[in-house]
């Protein structure tokens, strides 16, 4: 598949590998695998969550970031690092950059309901009390999108030709996130710094994202040529996409692709946008370092060895989330 037939993502769906023919199952694997390796990015329906839970998730997230900021701040913990709650406006940059981005948001994280010691690595949910819903639509998403990553990582699996259940116990109580977003409308965009943006350029820390769609477009993903090109979603489909870790753990044999989303047109810039991505993340102490049957003389090995906990932790201090 070239690059430059990619100006769409390909379109799969869970169904056929959930559906226990071994055809069907075949044919999604390979299909993901194959645009794993080349933009990194799929669209994907019947993930689980239905029309009716989409709609009341969105209602319940508008109405929190249409709440007063002094409100939203009493749900912002700074010792917290963001991992769970509010996340207020222009906190979070992407690497390499100072300038926040133009965004606030509300992190969602596991509950470890079983005895599992890794639950003590994990904060409390913070819940506000404005928005009597938000617990359950957001948690039930939580868990909805969890399931579908996991068996988006099953088919990954079996696509590197390793055991399905591979990644099943490293993710087990994974410090995953789900993450409702708002980029907040701005009303004289003079005041903002020239080179503000939605959200620059990065990739993801993570395993893998699934994505819900967004209310507005502005996602782009970044060809291996250099071309900025629009994702957009059906109304029924997520967007799903390999994270960094995933691209280190695969020595790049999966490929992180960069991704961005951009300002409006100017006369649009006073008009909110939500989505709502779900970081898929191992427990910590997953090691990241390379699968051997992907590192040969063709590709050798790019990055030394480390856990999914050091990694993050590396990347929240330079996403300015974190101090060192």
């Amino acid at each position: 598949m070239q690059d430059q037939l990619l100006d769409q993502i390909p379109s799969l769906d869970l169904a056929d590998f959930r559906s226990g023919d071994p055809e069907r199952k075949a044919r999604f694997v390979q299909q993901l695998g194959e645009a794993y390796q080349n933009i990194g990015f799929v669209a994907l329906k019947n993930h689980g969550l239905n029309d009716e839970q989409t709609k009341q998730l969105y209602a319940d997230v508008q109405a929190f970031f249409q709440l007063p900021d002094d409100a939203k701040q009493r749900y912002e913990n700074p010792e917290l690092a963001g991992q769970r709650g509010y996340i207020s406006k222009g906190k979070e940059h992407a690497k390499g950059r100072n300038t926040g981005d133009l965004k606030e948001f509300y992190h969602v994280g596991q509950e470890v309901e079983e005895e599992d010691p890794i639950k003590n690595e994990y904060p409390d949910n913070i819940w506000p009390a404005e928005v009597p819903g938000f617990q359950k639509s957001t948690f039930l998403a939580y868990r909805t999108l969890e399931s579908a990553g996991q068996d988006v990582l099953r088919a990954i699996a079996i696509f590197l030709e390793l055991p399905e259940n591979y990644f099943d116990d490293k993710v087990k109580h994974g410090n995953s996130i789900l993450r409702p977003i708002h980029y907040f409308p701005i009303e004289n965009p003079d005041a903002v710094p020239a080179d503000a943006v939605r959200a620059a350029e990065h990739g993801d820390i993570n395993l893998i994202t699934l994505l819900m769609g967004a209310s507005a477009d502005g996602l782009q993903v970044k060809r291996r040529d250099g071309k900025w090109i629009a994702i957009t979603a059906l109304p029924d489909q997520i967007v799903v996409n390999v994270g960094d870790m995933l691209q280190r753990l695969t020595n790049g044999v999966l490929r992180s692709t960069i991704h961005r989303v951009v300002n409006p047109a100017r006369e649009k810039m006073n008009t909110s946008r939500y989505s709502i991505p779900f970081f898929m993340h191992p427990r910590s102490e997953m090691s990241l370092a390379a699968l051997e049957h992907c590192v040969t003389p063709d590709n050798p090995k790019k990055e030394a060895d480390i856990t999914a906990g050091e990694f993050l932790n590396e990347r929240l201090i330079e996403l300015g989330l974190k101090k060192k």
